[in-house]
């Protein structure tokens, strides 16, 4: 499976792509950070994410794309552009039909580390040792976003038996009680 991880802001959107199944060594496929000048318009910054990410759909052409899903900060100002960008993510995936999920910060942190309160250092540290790369991806939204990536390939094959088990209940017919007999 290859997975498209978005590590959504408006200054730096990480960016990640890793080839690999559940209990196989991954791969990264390619790393970087789709940035947007802090004084531009923010329609003119947004664009500039969306062709980012667009030029990303079309050169690795991922099955999901993997975006952390925005959670509530103190700071609302970073919070809208967060979730600003991380809508340009999803808006970019689903146009071409590719499948979205989300994960919150603190699920990746548990995935990749096994704590969901590693900071961004751990977060580098253990992505640079499960892709097997010489250093950690440069900023942290880039090594961010592998990790994305790499959450939702360790944790698919149990959202999928998941899925297809509420799938399968859903589609059962409903086993009622036999009636009773009135006299």
């Amino acid at each position: 499976m290859r997975v498209l991880g978005v590590d959504p802001g408006l200054t730096r959107c990480g960016v990640g792509v890793v080839d690999g199944i559940a209990g196989r060594p991954l791969t990264m496929v390619g790393v970087g950070v789709v940035r947007t000048p802090p004084d531009a318009d923010l329609g003119d910054r947004l664009v500039a994410i969306e062709q980012g990410i667009e030029a990303w759909l079309d050169e690795h052409r991922p099955e999901r794309v993997a975006v952390e899903r925005v959670f509530s900060q103190h700071n609302v100002r970073t919070v809208m552009g967060t979730a600003q960008a991380s809508a340009v993510a999803m808006l970019c995936a689903s146009r071409r039909g590719i499948p979205v999920v989300l994960h919150t910060p603190s699920e990746v942190k548990a995935a990749i580390t096994g704590s969901g309160r590693a900071d961004k250092a751990q977060i580098g540290a253990m992505v640079t040792r499960l892709l097997r790369l010489a250093a950690p991806p440069k900023p942290a939204d880039a090594a961010d976003a592998l990790a994305l990536a790499i959450c939702h390939i360790w944790r698919s094959p149990a959202q999928n038996r998941l899925q297809e088990a509420v799938a399968r209940h859903r589609a059962a017919p409903s086993a009622q009680p036999p009636k009773g007999r009135t006299a």
